[in-house]
C-alpha cells in the first residue's frame, strides 16, 4: 500500500524521513540520509516530466523522492546488488511509485536500453564510476544534470575533474549535518553524520 503523505505531514518537499523507507537489517542506516538526499535532489534540477536515472539505487530513497517530484516523468532505478533488490522493490511498492521502473543490472551496460536522461544520480558505481560518467554524459539531454555522492575527498576531486573534461559546468558541495539526540537525563546533544561530497555537472541547453 502506498504511503499516505498527509498522514506523515509531508508534501512533495525534499527530504523524507529515513524511517519512511524499509532498510536492510542489521545494516540499517545504509541509506542516503535525508539531509544529503534533499541537497542531491535539488541539485538534479528535476521537473515534473523529467527522465531520471538513479544508478546504484540501493533502498530506493532517491528514486522514490525523485518520482514524487517528476510525477509526470519516469525514474529508472538501476541496481546490480541482488540482495538490495527486495528492499528496493518493497519501497517502490509501499510508496505507490508507478513511474519508477527497476532495472536489475550493472551500469553502464544496463543503461543502454533506457531513454536518454534529464537527470542522473550516481549513489553507487561498483568501481566503474569513470565508465558510468562517460556514458551518462554521452546520453545526457541538453540542460541535463549529473549528480554524484561521494565520501572521499580524493575521489571527489577526480570526479569533479572528470565531469569538467566531459564539458559539463561542474561544482561540488560538502554536506555536514548533525541531528539532535536526547540523553537519559533529558539533555540534548548533537550527533554528527558522516560528511558527504555532492558533485554536480550540468550540460548547457
Amino acid at each position: 500500500m502506498a504511503k499516505n503523505l498527509p498522514n506523515l505531514g509531508l508534501s512533495r518537499s525534499l527530504g523524507l524521513p529515513d524511517d519512511a523507507f524499509e532498510q536492510r537489517r542489521p545494516n540499517k542506516g545504509q541509506i542516503t540520509k535525508r539531509e544529503v538526499r534533499a541537497v542531491s535532489l535539488y541539485s538534479l534540477g528535476l521537473r515534473q516530466d523529467s527522465v531520471v536515472w538513479d544508478i546504484g539505487a540501493g533502498t530506493g530513497s532517491v528514486s522514490v523522492e525523485a518520482a514524487l517530484i517528476a510525477h509526470r516523468g519516469q525514474v529508472f532505478s538501476i541496481e546490480r546488488d541482488l540482495d538490495s533488490l527486495p528492499l528496493l522493490e518493497a519501497n517502490v511498492a509501499q510508496w505507490g511509485s508507478e513511474n519508477i521502473q527497476i532495472v536489475a543490472g550493472e551500469a553502464p551496460v544496463a543503461l543502454e536500453a533506457l531513454p536518454s536522461p534529464d537527470s542522473v544520480f550516481v549513489g553507487g558505481s561498483g568501481g566503474k564510476l569513470s565508465a558510468i560518467l562517460e556514458y551518462a554524459a554521452s546520453r545526457l539531454n541538453p540542460g541535463g544534470t549529473i549528480v554524484v555522492n561521494l565520501a572521499v575527498l580524493e575521489r571527489t576531486s577526480e570526479t569533479y575533474r572528470h565531469l569538467k573534461r566531459l564539458g559539463l559546468d561542474t561544482e561540488f558541495t560538502q554536506v555536514n549535518s548533525a541531528r539532535s539526540k536526547e540523553m537519559p537525563d533529558g539533555a540534548v546533544r548533537l550527533e554528527s553524520l558522516n560528511p558527504v561530497f555532492i558533485v554536480s555537472g550540468r550540460r548547457g541547453k
